[in-house]
């Protein structure tokens, strides 16, 4: 994810400009070898790493969803009941935004390949969803007591389809910068809360 400063191992190239050629051109409108030309290699290379397109689909979308859930967890856990809700949310905010604004081909992929994923594959990225979500309502209902569950779940689906927008908003050139489209969605985003929060 965007925190790695670390360089990319050939499997985590191999999977980026994956993600940009489905995101681009449709899982089924690209082939091994022009992701395998994306990286410097042959297609067949590809197999040395994975098994085909379906292996790197599901890597992709288990993967980002497993990454949002571990970063979630290692927000709270390092808030440890020290920090106010209110800063615990504005981190779970802000790490969701780094996603949406660093890795905006993978929520392309999930909203249009997630059902061409195996059975068994779409669950557990189901369920890892499930779970980043309720890490989510547990922090807003601290911050808001008086905002029901349901109510609560519902408002942390709707910030993060505010929050994965990001796919469709103009071209970098014309957006005003990284920093301020991030304080934007930002701002947004607390905004829907304390709406849904409010009496």
């Amino acid at each position: 994810m965007a925190t790695r400063t670390d360089a990319p191992t050939r499997r985590e190239q191999i999977l980026k400009e994956a993600a940009r050629l489905f995101a681009e051109r449709g899982f089924h409108g690209v082939g091994v070898d022009e992701i395998g030309a994306a990286v410097g290699i042959s297609g067949p290379g590809l197999y040395r790493h994975f098994a085909g397109k379906d292996a790197m689909l599901a890597e992709l979308l288990v993967g980002i969803s497993g990454s949002l859930l571990t970063g979630a967890k290692r927000r709270l856990a390092e808030a440890d009941g020290a920090a106010a809700p209110e800063a615990v949310l504005d981190s779970l905010i802000e790490g969701h935004i780094d996603f949406a604004l660093d890795d905006r081909p993978l929520i392309t992929l999930h909203d249009r390949e997630l059902d061409r994923l195996r059975d068994t594959d779409r669950k557990l990225v189901r369920q890892l969803q499930r779970q980043y979500v309720e890490l989510w309502v547990g922090v807003v209902r601290e911050l808001y007591p008086g905002l029901a569950e349901p109510a609560a779940r519902s408002a942390v689906h709707s910030v993060f389809g505010l929050l994965n927008s990001t796919p469709h908003l103009a071209r970098p050139g014309s957006l005003p910068g990284r920093a301020g489209t991030a304080e934007l969605l930002h701002r947004m985003a607390r905004g829907a809360f304390a709406a849904a929060g409010s009496p």
